[in-house]
């Protein structure tokens, strides 16, 4: 089962997203800030990082930084996600060290896809 890192500081689309990719097959967890997130790659091994942009603290600009100039950390593949949907903020991600980038509001399918195509294999549905 692939394992994915979300990083969402509000609680209700951390609940909804986790819950829906929970239900397609990934393990799925969960920070509230990139601080939380860089405790927790320090612990674990991810497949990949789904990431907020525009979080209290430590961004998420600055938390993808921090994750791609790690050695344990620079070759897992990031997702951001942003409110802002203007293409400076898909260029910021990116430049920042993000793999790929989506807008909020969340399209599942559209989201699925980008996970999919981030770490090479359809998950296997939960039982």
């Amino acid at each position: 089962m692939k394992r994915i890192l979300f990083v969402e500081d509000d609680e209700m689309s951390r609940d909804v997203i986790s819950t829906r990719l929970t239900r397609s097959g990934y393990e799925v967890i969960l920070a509230e800030d990139g601080h939380r997130a860089l405790d927790l790659v320090a612990e674990g091994t991810f497949d990949l990082i789904i990431l907020d942009m525009s979080m209290p603290g430590l961004s998420g600009w600055d938390t993808a930084k921090k994750l791609k100039t790690s050695p344990l950390t620079a070759s897992i593949p990031i997702l951001a996600l942003s409110a802002h949907a203007m293409s400076a903020d898909r260029k910021k991600a990116l430049d920042a060290g993000c793999s790929d980038f989506d807008s909020k509001p969340v399209n599942l399918p559209r989201l699925t896809g980008k996970i999919e195509a981030l770490i090479g294999q359809h998950p296997t549905p939960a039982a």
